[in-house]
């Protein structure tokens, strides 16, 4: 898996002062994507010890709200069994002290289908454990006819804030309230 920055505090993409991480791979190119140097899965440097050793120290400071995962697209195949990991290691260390916001091109209705078939798709099921994990989920690809500046953490309307764990107890989309 590569990354192209890990930011903090940042306040733009989820609540509170976060930690964000930024990384490489996506397959949606959005048209007018704010972040196309993200695209190459390839690019920017691979995410290795001391670059999570930085993220889970800022992570610790009590100001810190949680982590933020973007790109590029967390969801991308290339970096899958990393992200898993990852939110693993960080509900290990800090249960539901911080909460974890994902950013993905991909759509709910496409990692959590409603029709239950034989295609065994083991990425879909990577992705869905990824966002079990996750207490916001930012679905759904960048439309910038739809742009829209006056929506919070998100850039065009058809994007849905959704509250993760509501929407897997309820068994239907549940969107987050911006408090």
């Amino acid at each position: 898996m590569n990354y192209h920055n890990i930011t903090y505090p940042d306040m733009n993409n989820g609540t509170g002062l976060r930690v964000c991480l930024w990384l490489s791979g996506c397959d949606h190119h959005c048209p007018e994507c704010q972040n196309p140097q993200t695209w190459n899965p390839d690019g920017g440097v691979v995410f290795e010890e001391f670059a999570k050793s930085e993220l889970l120290s800022e992570l610790e400071k009590d100001y810190i709200s949680g982590l933020t995962l973007s790109g590029g697209d967390p969801l991308h195949e290339n970096n899958l069994t990393e992200v898993l990991n990852l939110v693993n290691e960080i509900r290990l260390l800090f249960g539901d002290k911080k909460n974890i916001w994902l950013y993905t091109g991909y759509t709910w209705e496409e990692c959590f289908p409603s029709v239950t078939t034989d295609d065994f798709n083991p990425q879909r099921v990577v992705r869905q454990e990824i966002i079990r994990k996750c207490d916001v989920l930012v679905d759904g690809r960048y439309v910038h006819e739809l742009r829209d500046i006056t929506l919070p953490y998100r850039g065009s309307s058809n994007q849905r804030l959704i509250d993760v764990q509501k929407t897997l107890k309820e068994s239907k989309i549940i969107e987050w309230k911006v408090k």
